[in-house]
């Protein structure tokens, strides 16, 4: 009977079609979908399975939402993001509250889990290279050619695991998200449960990534089935949650952790320490240790290391040495890292004296006598920084002491001097490591062929790279691409883009960012063609350019008036697999628009829809600009209705463009009309403000003294200057009496006018005999208290 079940079972999973909808990629940031294998409301559910020998949500239809035949959705659609989160939601700017603290005051130090901790032991040979664990991986990475009998067998793998060999195969997934999918997949199979190493493993996994969700729901699983809960469970999932930027989530693992009668240790508290330090909330983080203080957990090195690296990256480095000197007397000796932190910080800043004291320190006070690690790290962060000449002071003072720096010490040197342009204190440098039986190796080498390629003397970096194969150091990548990065500086772009092409036979491999250099070497020069021929060479060896690339060869073919090759070198593009933008439709759409040719930009704009590559508003913008300049004010207007249409939103330079173009051909009523919906979608204050203005420009001022009235509605400074504007383009075209009408209908919005400009409008209605509309408007003047000169 039970075989004839699991017959009917397989046939219900293979009848539909094939699918394998999740595809794994190498970020983090927007993971997949999966459904939530807990139903239970809160983070950490008590309750346990009513059934414990039959797991909930088990099915061998393997698919998740509506894939199946074979395909093992390794964990359902699920969108980590959006599931709803069980504690308050928080963001970035969210506070802390203190009660979030007060929950260490309800841990009994002394009280442990109501029953004995698990202890796993875990031994050190390597699981990872087991023949089951690499044919399993195998099989996980042909989820895109899934096939019931790859189902199969992948079953039966899974079953024969050991603990330690299937926490292999989920550390062996490059991708986290594959991981969590295989693990989900796993723990929906017939009669079989994920030993409790599976778990911890996949908090251990995930305390690394964003997916806080999905720590969140292995957690509550490990509930359900009764696992027991440590605490660095606890403390990984901490972690999760601060990686997601949920940091008031994170501190309230706390709370579930004293509810779940798992006792809070000091490793705890040091992850909520370093969550807290790294969300920049070091004051938070100082009140933490005083409650850990408090209730009886005693800090360790660990716990202060955390809050001195979190003061020096807030430049209080005095706090720091004061905390490292108060560590003896709570029972906690600093160790070389705590002083490590301290003098890395000193030395980004260049206090080489303050250096060498916390350095005696050191010495003095804590027993830890410096050594060639020490000196090495001083030497490199100095050198990181710029700052050589003080580096080179500390290599002689590890010779006279008699330890040794090794070549990354030397290189770090050489290459902050070679970054700066000082190629003689490099070559020293150089020959000092010669004479003390530290031979360069390729890092030093490119290190001084890039700092000569800096300063444009190619021929002295060929004659470094001719030097390093006599002294067997077989140039790279990175050198070469120095070399040819020197010589687009130069101008030699096209030698470059010779030796790139004899790569091959100088056995070398040009890397993307090889390519990359070449290219802009070639734009620079305005050898437009052979740039694209390059990145076509490019994207044929595996390398593919950024948008901003391709953006950059498009906008230099548009300017030079030949945006129909541009068009053509972004479908080859496409046509590749190269990923394209919106951006790149945009320049060439502006290009069409500059030549002239208003049919190719529009066709191409649907395209763009065609292509799944939605215009936004500049994109529209550059359209209906164009289409204004050639008098198709319609098909302008239904242009931006379309825009408005699709949710976009006007911006300052779409209100600008439209008010130029309609403004510029007296199309006043249509632009009224089209304002009236822009604003509706968008507000732009000084709308019709430009409107006016812009008519004034064109000479136009009867429509701009009738648009005047949508001016004065809001009777502010900005309005006052828009109708001085119209006052003086009326008195500068001798019609004062138009300037006088302006100015009385400023008066009933209780708006002033310019007093000097109304002067000259009232000599001027004098001098054309209209002194009484002269006296009248000196006397609104005079009304509101203004003294001003008599006129006859």
């Amino acid at each position: 009977m039970q075989r004839i079940l699991e017959k009917c079972l397989k046939f219900r999973v293979f009848i539909q079609p094939r699918k394998f909808p999740f595809t794994a990629t190498s970020e983090c940031r927007n993971p997949p979908i999966i459904t939530n294998p807990c139903s239970h409301p809160s983070l950490l559910s008590t309750n346990p399975n009513p059934n414990p020998s039959i797991p909930p949500n088990k099915s061998t239809n393997l698919s998740g939402d509506g894939d199946a035949y074979g395909t093992p959705n390794f964990g359902e659609s699920v969108d980590f993001d959006k599931e709803e989160i069980d504690c308050d939601s928080d963001s970035e700017e969210a506070d802390i509250d203190d009660d979030d603290f007060k929950v260490l005051d309800l841990f009994n130090k002394n009280s442990s889990n109501g029953e004995e901790e698990e202890v796993v032991v875990v031994e050190e040979r390597d699981e990872s290279r087991h023949p089951m664990v690499r044919e399993t991986c195998r099989l996980i990475g042909l989820r895109s050619e899934w096939n019931p009998k790859l189902e199969a067998e992948l079953r039966h793998l899974l079953r024969s695991l050991s603990p330690r060999q299937l926490a292999a195969v989920l550390r062996a997934q490059s991708d986290e998200r594959v991981a969590v999918s295989f693990f989900y997949w796993g723990d929906r199979q017939w009669r079989y449960r994920h030993p409790p190493e599976a778990y911890y493993t996949m908090l251990e996994i995930l305390s690394k990534t964003r997916l806080c969700m999905a720590s969140r729901r292995i957690f509550r699983l490990m509930i359900r089935r009764r696992i027991s809960r440590r605490g660095k469970d606890f403390g990984f999932l901490m972690l999760s949650y601060s990686r997601a930027g949920k940091i008031r989530s994170a501190l309230r693992v706390l709370s579930f952790m004293q509810k779940d009668g798992c006792s809070a240790d000091v490793s705890v508290c040091n992850t909520a320490i370093h969550v807290l330090v790294v969300a920049n909330r070091l004051g938070k983080a100082m009140m933490f240790l005083d409650r850990m203080e408090r209730v009886g957990i005693k800090p360790d090195v660990v716990t202060f290391n955390c809050l001195i690296k979190g003061l020096c990256d807030v430049y209080r480095v005095d706090e720091a040495l004061e905390m490292i000197r108060e560590m003896p007397f709570k029972g906690c000796n600093p160790d070389k890292v705590s002083y490590y932190t301290v003098i890395s910080f000193l030395c980004k800043e260049k206090r080489v004296e303050e250096v060498r004291d916390v350095l005696d320190k050191m010495e003095k006070d804590a027993n830890l006598f410096r050594d060639q690690v020490a000196y090495n790290m001083v030497i490199h962060v100095l050198s990181k920084h710029g700052h050589a000449d003080e580096a080179v002071g500390f290599l002689r003072e590890a010779d006279e002491r008699g330890f040794r720096i090794d070549k990354v010490g030397y290189s770090a040197i050489v290459d902050s001097y070679c970054r700066n342009g000082k190629m003689d204190e490099a070559k020293e440098i150089v020959s000092e490591m010669f004479g003390k039986g530290c031979l360069p190796d390729v890092v030093t080498y490119s290190a001084v062929v890039n700092g000569f390629c800096r300063i444009g003397m190619i021929d002295q970096a060929r004659k470094m790279m001719k030097h390093m194969y006599k002294n067997g150091c077989k140039p790279n990548t990175v050198t070469h691409t120095s070399l040819l990065n020197g010589l687009c500086k130069i101008g030699s772009s096209l030698e470059a883009r010779e030796l790139l092409n004899k790569s091959e036979e100088e056995w070398w491999t040009p890397s993307g960012i090889t390519y990359s250099v070449v290219v802009h070497g070639l734009r620079r020069e305005g050898k437009l063609a052979e740039a694209c021929g390059l990145v076509l060479q490019m994207m044929r060896n595996g390398f593919f350019p950024t948008t901003v690339e391709i953006n950059l060869l498009i906008h230099g073919l548009c300017r030079e008036g030949k945006a129909s090759e541009a068009k053509k070198f972004m479908e080859e593009c496409q046509s590749k697999g190269c990923a394209t933008n919106v951006v790149n439709f945009t320049t060439i759409i502006h290009g069409f628009c500059k030549q002239g040719d208003l049919e190719s930009a529009l066709s191409l704009l649907d395209d763009m829809y065609l292509s799944n590559r939605h215009p936004d508003v500049v994109t529209y913008t550059v359209v209906v600009d164009a289409l204004g300049r050639n008098d198709r004010f319609n098909e302008a207007t239904a242009l931006v209705q379309k825009m408005l249409q699709r949710g976009l939103y006007p911006t300052p330079v779409t209100y600008r463009t439209v008010i130029h173009r309609y403004c510029e051909k007296g199309k006043v009523e249509e632009l009224l009309k089209l304002l009236e919906k822009m604003l509706v979608r968008q507000e732009f204050r000084t709308a019709y403000n430009q409107v006016i203005e812009k008519l004034c420009g064109f000479d136009k001022l009867d429509e701009a003294y009738k648009s005047l009235g949508k001016v004065l509605r809001t009777a502010s400074k900005l309005d006052s200057d828009t109708c001085r504007v119209l006052m003086d383009c009326y008195l500068r075209k001798g019609l004062p009496l138009q300037s006088y009408k302006v100015a009385c209908r400023m008066f009933q919005r209780n708006l002033i006018p310019d007093v000097k400009l109304c002067q000259k409008v009232s000599n001027s209605l004098v001098l054309e005999g209209h002194a009484d509309d002269a006296g009248r408007l000196m006397t609104k003047f005079a009304e509101r208290g203004y003294r001003l000169a008599q006129h006859n």
